[in-house]
């Protein structure tokens, strides 16, 4: 990406509106189950709260790191602006895994979120599967109910790489 700062405000705008509609759609779902004790089960009301802040919070420090680099290049400080730019560029953490918690179907600012980051183009292309992977899948699939099932899944999954 560029240092062009007219492009870094389009991917600002863009990282605070899939913020502005996680938090809206968190606060929903607050209201909705109100405060829930933890629960290991995928999907429960307490996974869906913890993967929906997991995903916002994954936004809100992607634009935190933009707003850096920007100010930086702004400046002149042009070391500096790379470094954060990376770091802004990172494969977010917890995002799009946050809505492997989540009950199904997905709110719909979730979904339109998702997408948003996905079309984006910001971050790494690896990004963009693992939320198309998020979004088509039919139920949450995190924390699992068998966990050694789980680490064999993933030690194939390593093993394909």
């Amino acid at each position: 990406m560029s240092h062009d700062l007219t492009e870094l405000a389009r991917v600002g705008r863009a990282l605070e509106e899939a913020h502005s509609l996680l938090e809206t759609e968190r606060e929903r779902l607050e209201q909705q189950h109100g405060r829930t004790p933890y629960d290991a089960v995928a999907g429960s009301p307490a996974q869906t709260l913890h993967g929906i802040t997991d995903l916002s919070r994954s936004m809100s420090t992607a634009l935190e790191q933009l707003a850096l680099a920007a100010g930086y290049l702004a400046l002149g400080m042009d070391e500096r602006g790379t470094r954060a730019l990376a770091m802004a560029r990172r494969e977010p953490l917890s995002f799009p895994s946050g809505a492997d918690r989540m009950a199904r179907p997905l709110g719909e600012a979730t979904v339109q979120a998702m997408e948003l980051i996905r079309d984006l183009g910001f971050f790494p292309e690896e990004t963009a599967i693992a939320i198309d992977v998020a979004l088509a899948a039919p139920q949450a699939t995190y924390p699992p109910a068998d966990w050694s099932t789980y680490h064999r899944q993933e030690r194939t999954w390593s093993e394909g790489d």
